[in-house]
């Protein structure tokens, strides 16, 4: 069905609401997880996500407009869709810039367990064991601890949401400790309860 102008403005303002409830209940205070054995840094190689599934959690926002339109009823996914592919994000973005030195690339990606795809976790494996990217890791001894929140929906489909999450990292070296934050675009495919990160790129990279 064609929506006309109004109603197109509509799903966009109920998105935009869902994603600030999601925010107060899921995403802030700004998560923090930290594994004891964790292998990966944004710096230094890409970070994985916990083999945990991920809660989905309840989105309180108003399904309709001012008209009493049920706005969800034009929209692919359900709230409960939202808040579990939010939530998977979430953890992922955390795991991503969380590792440690001592980790293999095979235990690095072993953790993520089902919140990966197994083409996303090939290549999240081979990146970690870059030459360059694993031999600093190694010689500096770098620990990193990730944090991240939800900035926006940036697109969406019948069974994919993309997220732009900023994911933070608290960096120990042998040298010292640094912090920084790089924005992401996460694709989370799926459906239901079930879903899964497929995808990572740099926010300004695109991955719609």
């Amino acid at each position: 069905m064609e929506l006309s102008p109004r109603q197109r403005s509509a799903v966009f303002v109920v998105v935009v609401i869902a994603l600030a409830a999601l925010g107060y209940y899921l995403v802030v205070p700004a998560v923090t997880h930290a594994h004891g054995h964790k292998a990966a840094s944004p710096a230094a190689s890409p970070s994985a996500a916990t083999s945990e599934s991920a809660p989905a959690s309840t989105v309180t926002a108003s399904a309709a407009d001012a008209n009493g339109v049920n706005i969800y009823a034009w929209l692919p996914f359900t709230p409960q869709d939202l808040a579990a592919a939010s939530a998977v994000a979430v953890r992922f973005s955390i795991d991503y810039n969380t590792f440690t030195y001592t980790e293999s690339a095979a235990d690095y990606v072993g953790a993520m367990g089902r919140l990966i795809t197994g083409q996303l976790a090939t290549t999240l494996q081979a990146a970690y064991q870059t030459p360059g990217v694993a031999s600093l890791r190694t010689s500096q001894k770098q620990v990193s601890t990730g944090s991240a929140v939800i900035n926006s929906l940036r697109a969406f489909g019948p069974s994919s949401m993309t997220f732009v999450v900023t994911a933070g990292q608290r960096l120990v070296t042998a040298n010292g400790t640094s912090s920084g934050s790089t924005q992401y675009a996460v694709t989370v495919a799926g459906s239901g309860a079930s879903w899964q990160v497929s995808d990572i790129e740099l926010e300004s990279a695109g991955n719609t």
